[in-house]
């Protein structure tokens, strides 16, 4: 697959000014991940509530979708998880009592787009009358990070059976980096289960990433039904959209178009050039286009993110220059096997545009015809005045599993971009779980904790990146344990994707 997804329409970004941690927070003894853009703790704890509350008092936010609600209930229970609260026990020590958390959203909209202001302002007091810790936020999205950023200061004392606070008072101000923070998952090459997907998602947004590509159909499947042209289905092996919506986390769809699409013809074998010669989509068929229209006016029904991914990818030709029909074809038009490829995306890129689409395509199209798109190397993109997102095969593909957590978290998306307008159009990067060797059986354990590791790098302001990933594994071991008590496969920070524990000992010591 392609290294970089590029991006055809110009993109505004304003500039931010980084704050740095405070002063005052020891990194060393920090166990939140992705690291916050400004932190400082203390040394102090306070006993949860066993009826620990939210309240929203002076908030512009409605709630009437039950979004952060539903992000609370979910807050409690990965708070709690894998763990007996003894609700009967009477705590009377030293520490105060934490009934609740007090929560104000700035905008009443609900609405998640990119670009949807994520940041937050967390804030953990050692006392008060009553106790509360204070969350606010610009949008509901960025209360969502501040819940699970408040779920990894909690601890369970296996002595009074209840759940604390560590390292009270704390004040937390954070924001993302970058605007997207994704990762892809391929359903096409095998099947994975619906519960395998939402926890996923649900993983996701432990580690504040943001975007799930869903790499649909391939050559080998076409795994989802299509109202408009139903005997695509006949390509499959045998509402994820709005549970990731509510966590926080866009879904970018994939088209992968002319290439990839041998599965397509099994319900259509109009759309291949020949009996015998399966792919790219036939080029000179309006009947591929309609198709192509039809797929994509049932894709603005459903997936609500601004973009639509098109492919584009390892096209090979051939078979439209040696199908005697399309040969006459292209000879009608005056194409060559590489114009017509050109001619096939441009085609696609207008399609996807007439439903309300911006475009994103896998970097095979610019290094083609960059200059044709309304973006090959990062550097290369930004200074062809394209926004660009970064994911490139060496450093960031999980189904490379030799690449270790140390490689996915040195790769930087802006290495030799130094101009800031460039740097800007850079919106962000994604880690590709491609499923060639992938199910259910092993999807967690290939993506985590490696994804985390490239997740910081996105989320985390630059200067508060480790400029060494081994003054980050602290951190990460604790973060990889973590995602272990909440049920989520993760493999050990020893060795690379999908690594078995060393011998018997502690999961933060692995």
């Amino acid at each position: 697959m392609g290294k970089f997804g590029l991006r055809s329409v110009l993109l505004f970004a304003v500039v931010v000014h980084i704050l740095v941690i405070s002063a005052a927070a020891d990194i060393k003894n920090l166990k939140i991940w992705p690291m916050p853009l400004s932190v400082s703790y203390g040394h102090r704890n306070l006993q949860l509530s066993n009826e620990f509350v939210l309240k929203t008092e002076g908030s512009k936010y409605p709630d009437a979708s039950g979004i952060l609600k539903e992000g609370f209930s979910r807050l409690l229970d990965v708070i709690k998880v894998a763990h007996v609260v003894d609700t009967n026990f009477s705590y009377d020590g030293p520490s105060p009592v934490l009934k609740g958390i007090q929560v104000v959203v700035l905008s009443p909209s609900d609405e998640l787009q990119y670009g949807v202001d994520e940041s937050y302002n967390l804030t953990i007091p050692v006392k008060g009358n009553p106790t509360f810790a204070y969350l606010t936020a610009k949008t509901v999205y960025g209360a969502l990070h501040g819940f699970q950023t408040f779920s990894q200061a909690c601890h369970f004392n296996l002595t009074t059976r209840s759940i604390e606070v560590h390292q009270v008072p704390w004040t937390i101000v954070d924001r993302p980096r970058f605007s997207y923070r994704g990762l892809l998952i391929d359903t096409s090459r095998h099947y994975l289960p619906l519960p395998v997907i939402l926890k996923v998602i649900d993983s996701m947004a432990y580690a504040k990433l943001n975007v799930l590509h869903w790499h649909i159909v391939d050559t080998q499947s076409f795994p989802l039904e299509i109202p408009s042209f139903p005997k695509l289905w006949n390509g499959a092996y045998s509402s994820s959209e709005r549970y990731a919506g509510r966590r926080g986390i866009n879904v970018l769809a994939e088209l992968d178009v002319p290439g990839h699409a041998k599965s397509w013809g099994i319900g259509y074998p109009s759309l291949w050039p020949s009996k015998n010669c399966q792919e790219p989509l036939d080029v000179s068929s309006d009947f591929t286009f309609k198709l192509i229209d039809g797929i994509l006016s049932d894709f603005s029904k459903i997936f609500k993110y601004k973009f639509v991914h098109l492919g584009g990818d390892e096209v090979d030709t051939s078979c439209w220059t040696l199908t005697p029909r399309i040969s006459k074809w292209l000879k009608q038009h005056r194409l060559n096997g590489t114009n017509a490829y050109e001619y096939f995306v441009l085609r696609a890129q207008k399609i996807a545009l007439s439903h309300g689409y911006e475009i994103i395509n896998w970097e095979e199209t610019f290094n083609n015809f960059g200059n044709k798109l309304g973006g090959g190397v990062a550097q290369q993109v930004t200074a062809a005045g394209l926004r660009c997102i970064v994911s490139n095969q060496d450093k960031w593909y999980l189904d490379h599993i030799d690449t270790t957590w140390q490689d996915f978290y040195s790769n930087e998306p802006l290495t030799n971009i130094t101009k800031p307008e460039q740097q800007r159009l850079v919106i962000g990067g994604e880690v590709c779980m491609w499923g060639e060797h992938i199910d259910g059986s092993n999807i967690e354990t290939t993506i985590w904790p490696r994804a985390a590791a490239a997740a910081e790098r996105l989320w985390t302001a630059y200067d508060n990146i480790a400029k060494n990933p081994e003054q980050a594994a602290r951190r990460l071991a604790y973060f990889r344990c973590l995602l272990n008590q909440r049920g989520v496969a993760s493999g050990p920070l020893t060795g690379g994707g999908r690594a078995a524990p060393d011998e018997p000992g502690s999961c933060y010591e692995q």
